[in-house]
């Protein structure tokens, strides 16, 4: 089995840092997970935060079509930046994201869609991405079901919604968070036992002097790099572009 993940941040694992500054994240802890039996298992991993959903379908999705030998498994999730922008068109995401199952019809490899987590209970402006997101994780449920790929619904999942799961920045998953997502995905493709779920209930901080602080680190640096055209994955390569194997 050959297994690459294209995407954004959320599969590129940012959030599950290791102790040399590079992300983990629930690829690679899936792709451990399937590894683990399989000494001839790879696993590659194109996705580079910040990027939007055209450039995943298009940049990563051809290099993911073109390695050698080619993949077996490809998961693909993105649109969340597409969604953070005004005058978000979803049902051009949509169209883009059908195109991609199409590619991977015709080239004869397994498809994975899966849904960001929901953020919005911490967020600034959180109701209307909830709701731009609704609206897509619905229509790519019905994509999915109609093409028969697989499909993981995190954004579904009313776990992950808790703080716990989160980052400082609230945007991006924890270690926690990515080892949530992890045993969805492995559920779906059939691992039993993966299950994660915090045992922590207590609630994060919100007190005033922990928002401005939140506002002053996280959101300010976002709406500069928004006015100067800029994105968190300026400049970055991907962590895995060939052929790996991860223990």
């Amino acid at each position: 089995m050959r297994y690459v993940a294209i995407g954004d941040s959320f599969s590129e694992g940012m959030g599950d840092e290791r102790a040399d500054g590079i992300p983990r994240g629930w690829a690679d802890l899936v792709a451990a997970a399937l590894g683990a039996t399989d000494p001839q298992w790879r696993y590659a991993n194109l996705a580079i935060r910040g990027r939007l959903l055209e450039p995943i379908v298009t940049t990563q999705l051809d290099a993911a079509l073109a390695m050698s030998p080619p993949p077996t498994l490809i998961s693909l999730n993105g649109g969340g930046n597409d969604m953070m922008r005004r005058g978000a068109d979803l049902s051009h995401l949509v169209r883009l994201i059908e195109g991609a199952v199409e590619r991977c019809e015709a080239a004869g490899v397994r498809l994975m869609v899966l849904s960001g987590a929901d953020p919005s209970d911490h967020l600034p402006l959180g109701r209307v991405l909830r709701r731009r997101a609704e609206q897509l994780t619905e229509a790519v449920r019905e994509l999915t079901a109609r093409h028969g790929v697989l499909f993981v619904d995190c954004f579904g999942d009313a776990e992950l919604r808790r703080a716990g799961y989160w980052s400082a920045d609230r945007l991006h998953l924890n270690a926690a968070g990515h080892r949530r997502v992890a045993g969805l995905v492995l559920a779906t493709l059939g691992v039993p036992g993966a299950e994660h779920r915090l045992d922590d209930t207590a609630a994060a901080a919100r007190g005033l002097v922990v928002q401005a602080r939140y506002y002053r680190q996280h959101v300010l640096p976002w709406v500069l790099r928004r006015v100067r055209g800029r994105s968190s994955g300026d400049g970055r390569v991907a962590k895995y572009p060939a052929w790996t194997s991860v223990s």
